[in-house]
């Protein structure tokens, strides 16, 4: 529970802050931008052994806060994903915790498949209260679809980071942040989850 409490104040302070620097633009949101790449970039460098693991993840990493930053320009999109995202681990470790079951995979323990479901329905509850906020509209079907993608692909992208600290042999990417441990704890499927959503952005499904 104290581990809980620790998510969810982390959430409350970081959320909002970067919520500000996204919504300041220009230089703010650069700085933000490169402050978190050289923070998630030196947390791989120091948990893979691997040249090559260290290589392709920081092209990874360049490609994936690329996409975080031409987001931003428009900030729908980035709040869309960071908010799916946030539900999904909140709401996957919430009913991980209450319900336990079946393991969803060897890679990562404490992940259960009642976890996943629970980031799946958490993250479609805030989708649900998050347009209705903003527009008082119906979600739309593409809308819904992108939003299950995108909590799936957080999840996916958690156990990909989970798989890498498993061979690692340690537990945290990091010590920064109180409850999560390193800054890719806790956007490990941000990352995942920023160029798939952007991709889509260059097409016109979303707008559909």
């Amino acid at each position: 529970m104290n581990n809980l409490i620790k998510r969810i104040l982390s959430s409350i302070i970081l959320l909002p802050l970067a919520f500000f620097f996204i919504i300041q633009g220009s230089f703010m949101l650069i700085f933000f931008t490169f402050t978190c790449f050289l923070i998630s970039g030196y947390e791989w460098h120091m948990m893979t052994k691997k040249k090559s693991y260290k290589i392709y993840g920081f092209i990874f990493l360049m490609v994936s806060f690329y996409a975080f930053y031409e987001l931003s320009v428009e900030v729908f999109g980035v709040f869309f994903v960071i908010l799916i995202c946030a539900s999904t681990d909140v709401g996957g470790y919430i009913f991980g915790k209450i319900f336990k079951g079946p393991k969803l995979t060897k890679i990562s323990p404490n992940k259960t498949y009642a976890g996943m479901i629970g980031g799946y329905f958490l993250s479609l509850v805030v989708l649900i209260i998050t347009t209705n906020f903003v527009d008082s509209t119906e979600i739309s079907m593409q809308l819904f679809l992108i939003s299950i993608l995108i909590s799936t692909i957080s999840q996916v992208g958690d156990i990909i980071v989970s798989y890498f600290k498993r061979l690692s042999k340690i537990k945290d990417t990091g010590k920064i942040l109180p409850g999560h441990g390193g800054l890719l704890d806790r956007i490990d499927g941000m990352i995942f989850a920023f160029p798939i959503y952007y991709l889509f952005s260059l097409t016109n499904y979303l707008n559909t």
